[in-house]
């Protein structure tokens, strides 16, 4: 595909899965009602897609690396498409729960592939401005989710809301399938690290599926989180031991790439963390309704939307780490404000510097995790950064929920404390005329540049 394409393509795919969950929290009310469901049954459509996107992305980007992003992208479109629209036709909740599963394996596929395509198709100077085109138009499906969702849920009902990705999902997903010329490294054909896929995924999904149970039992929490410690033991032990581990060396290696995604793990935790404690005081606390605390709240993805186009001429002009740290302490800034905030216009410019700090990490996080892969493994790198922006919000929540026993106020200043205390971790992050103008061994090896130069 050309670059144009390539970018609307990862576009849409980004805008799929992030209007996804925003209108499933809408419908869920209203699904459990038609299907006669307990509460804990309606928390598994949720919680069986977390557990599978999050167990797959990086195994997913690998397959991309290996067969090809596009062919994964595609096989991802139109395998969401197919399970959304089996979802609202379900006649149980069984089956939603299990075709949710199976949104959440395809969703895996698709989100790497959305980088990876990227990372092919734009040179390393000009990567930023189509993260930042994407993180754009995940902001507005975030604001537009609630509301195409209440809309649909009012009127045709809730199966409506499933079948809003149907017809893109399938559309782009054929497209993608035209060949187009090859789009996998002649480099990437190496064996497939299955049972480090398989000790990953174990780890990610008891980490996933403890915290989203929470609150629960201590016996049931220790043993979640010793069975993820124990996977991740052992898959630490195996990716040492292995010939050709599923993260790269070169990947998980490099300081700027592991800052990136911990920025990322720690603003995605601070804020979906807060927008949950934040719900509860607005709904709870204030008496507002859903739609009106859509609208408190709708400053953050304005804000998020403007401030990506911005991130690029940042990043050229004073590089990523000073862009990464002045954000990220934004947005801490704008948790320790909403602590303490009760009117409207408080709120509203609370909620605008959580936009605008969590839209510039995003897009630099990204652009740096994205930017120092080589293509032959953009795909991992891909999968890594989407891994993090699903576990940091699954950590945020959990925090949030052990901590509203103690209080709005004091769960908002402790989730402002996990953005602040990151701040100094974009110190590892490049600076002006460093890595932004560097290019990597496949592009220098492809201009017939010595790598180790």
């Amino acid at each position: 595909m050309n670059r144009r394409l390539t970018l609307v393509s990862s576009v849409v795919g980004a805008v799929l899965v992030a209007l996804d969950g925003t209108v499933l929290t809408v419908a869920q009310p209203s699904l459990q009602r038609a299907l006669h469901a307990s509460f804990a049954q309606v928390q598994w459509t949720s919680t069986a897609y977390l557990v599978a996107v999050a167990s797959l992305l990086v195994f997913a980007g690998r397959l991309g690396d290996r067969y090809g992003q596009r062919r994964m992208f595609a096989l991802g479109m139109l395998g969401f498409g197919a399970a959304s629209a089996g979802v609202a036709l379900a006649p149980s909740i069984g089956w939603v729960i299990g075709l949710r599963l199976a949104q959440g394996v395809f969703g895996a596929l698709l989100q790497p592939a959305t980088l990876g395509m990227l990372r092919a198709a734009f040179p390393p100077d000009r990567l930023a401005m189509p993260l930042a085109v994407r993180t754009s138009a995940i902001g507005l499906a975030a604001a537009a989710g609630p509301l195409v969702g209440g809309a649909l849920v009012s009127g045709p009902g809730w199966r409506a809301v499933f079948l809003l990705g149907v017809l893109p999902a399938v559309g782009i997903g054929l497209v993608a399938l035209v060949p187009a010329g090859p789009d996998r490294p002649p480099a990437s054909r190496t064996p497939l690290d299955l049972p480090g896929a398989l000790l990953l995924a174990v780890t990610l999904a008891c980490l996933v599926q403890t915290l989203v149970a929470l609150p629960t039992s201590g016996t049931v929490l220790a043993a979640g989180l010793g069975g993820a410690g124990l996977a991740c033991a052992a898959f630490v032990r195996h990716e040492r031991r292995v010939a050709r581990p599923l993260l790269p060396p070169e990947v998980i290696g490099s300081p700027a790439v592991g800052a990136a995604l911990g920025l990322l793990v720690a603003v995605s935790a601070s804020l979906f963390g807060t927008l949950f404690v934040e719900t509860y005081v607005l709904q709870r606390r204030l008496g507002l309704d859903p739609f009106h605390s859509a609208l408190r709240s709708l400053p953050l993805a304005v804000l998020m939307v403007l401030s990506a186009p911005l991130c690029p001429v940042l990043l050229r002009r004073v590089g990523a780490r000073r862009t990464a740290a002045a954000a990220t302490a934004v947005l801490a800034l704008g948790v320790a404000v909403l602590s303490g905030a009760t009117g409207a216009l408080a709120q509203g410019c609370a909620f605008a510097l959580l936009g605008a700090g969590f839209g510039t990490v995003m897009v630099t996080g990204t652009h740096v995790v994205v930017r120092h892969a080589e293509v032959a493994v953009a795909g991992v790198a891909g999968g890594l950064q989407q891994t993090a922006l699903n576990v940091g919000p699954v950590l945020g929540v959990a925090a949030g929920t052990a901590l509203m026993g103690a209080g709005p106020r004091t769960a908002l200043l402790a989730l402002a404390a996990v953005a602040a205390v990151a701040v100094p971790a974009a110190r590892a992050l490049p600076g002006t005329g460093v890595t932004s103008i560097t290019d990597t061994p496949d592009e220098r090896a492809r201009a017939g540049v010595p790598a180790g130069r």
